[in-house]
């Protein structure tokens, strides 16, 4: 059963296990064993345990990351006792598994994104969340930076008027060239683009913006076969998607048009958006994730322009890192914030946004556009 968490003292540690030792298992490992000095937080994590595919390679992390111990056996790593809070950074297709078995157990949850392999796996999964009552977090990490906070400080505060539209992008160039051999990233709809790098913006977009009502997509795959790993054997057929786009309605009435892409050719993290309003607008790109430019209405015409605001002490979360206007923080911080907001909500015992409820917010607009796109039609969220 799930122990009381609203009272921890200062400085009590916990242990945290890590599921995935790649991209992802690297970064929140690094995470939490930077989170308690540079956040102060009540709870101080203690990696505990790491889990990857092979006791040596786990191992290896294990040394690397500064965990404990190692398994290969992610249920070895769950029913540990000194493990007390789990994060997930494997492939999403073991997700649900394995939050089912850490909430039996009562066990704290962050869980990469997207939340499931399929609709129906984050629908169980914030179910068994909900039944449990477990804290639970989904791993969407770029709403944290402190510009793009800043800017729904912005929207809330009125300052550019009420939003009449939003266009947002998630592009990417890993893919770009058409001679870039298959792998599993080209196998299977859950690891695509509409899987992989859509969730991102379409989070940002509900964050921002509010939930998106009905929407219209067009899905592509642009390469239909990618050379195999292996040189001597035929080229890999694509079985998912390169590229989407949808125009959209938001719930609070405003039009939008969100669109991702993992063949750009040129773009790195093109997290772009721009939102206008009756008052102004606001753009930002994660590529400068340091700069936030304004437009409003009501200045001369002479000075008519948008604005460029750098990082600064008064935008939130930045005086964590560094107490110097436009010096700027990167990736690695955004998940640290992550790690900063799981450990309060055990801390206290209530919610950090973004639970998994919210996880399923964004997969329902995947799953909706999926449907738009197989029936070429709109369609309701």
């Amino acid at each position: 059963m799930q122990t009381d968490q609203s009272n921890y003292p200062s400085n009590k540690a916990i242990g945290i296990g890590v599921i995935g030792g790649g991209y992802m298992g690297k970064r929140h490992s690094v995470a939490m064993q930077s989170v308690g000095a540079l956040c102060n937080t009540k709870l101080r994590p203690v990696c505990e345990m790491i889990c990857t595919t092979t006791k040596a390679g786990a191992a290896l992390k294990a040394q690397q990351f500064g965990f404990k111990r190692s398994t290969d056996d992610w249920q070895v790593l769950v029913n540990d006792p000194a493990v007390e809070a789990i994060v997930i950074a494997s492939p999403q297709e073991t997700h649900l598994e394995i939050c089912s078995a850490a909430f039996a157990l009562g066990k704290p949850v962050l869980c990469e994104k997207p939340l499931g392999a399929s609709h129906s796996d984050a629908t169980k999964m914030t179910e068994l969340a909900t039944a449990s009552k477990c804290i639970n977090m989904v791993g969407f990490n770029y709403i944290r930076t402190p510009l793009t906070q800043y800017a729904k400080q912005l929207i809330e505060q009125g300052v550019i008027g009420d939003v009449t539209y939003f266009r947002g992008e998630h592009s990417e160039d890993f893919y770009a060239d058409p001679k870039a051999p298959a792998s599993w990233r080209t196998q299977g709809r859950a690891n695509g683009t509409m899987g992989d790098l859509a969730p991102h913006m379409i989070n940002a977009a509900i964050y921002l913006l509010g939930p998106i009502a009905k929407l219209c997509a067009q899905i592509d795959t642009v390469h239909a076969t990618r050379p195999s790993q292996d040189k001597t054997q035929p080229a890999q057929a694509v079985t998912n998607d390169d590229q989407a786009q949808f125009i959209c309605k938001f719930a609070s009435g405003a039009s939008g048009h969100l669109a991702f892409s993992r063949v750009a050719s040129g773009r790195k993290m093109g997290l772009i958006y721009e939102i206008t309003g009756t008052k102004g607008a606001i753009r930002f790109d994660q590529e400068d994730q340091n700069a936030i430019w304004l437009y409003q209405n009501d200045e001369p015409l002479a000075q008519q322009g948008f604005r460029k605001i750098l990082s600064n002490q008064d935008h939130p979360d930045y005086g964590l890192f560094c107490e110097g206007p436009g010096h700027g923080t990167g990736y690695q911080d955004q998940l640290i914030l992550e790690a900063r907001d799981f450990l309060q909500a055990i801390e206290t015992g209530s919610t950090q946004w973004p639970v998994f409820a919210d996880g399923l917010a964004t997969s329902k607009v995947v799953d909706a556009a999926w449907r738009s796109q197989e029936n070429a039609a709109w369609v309701d969220v």
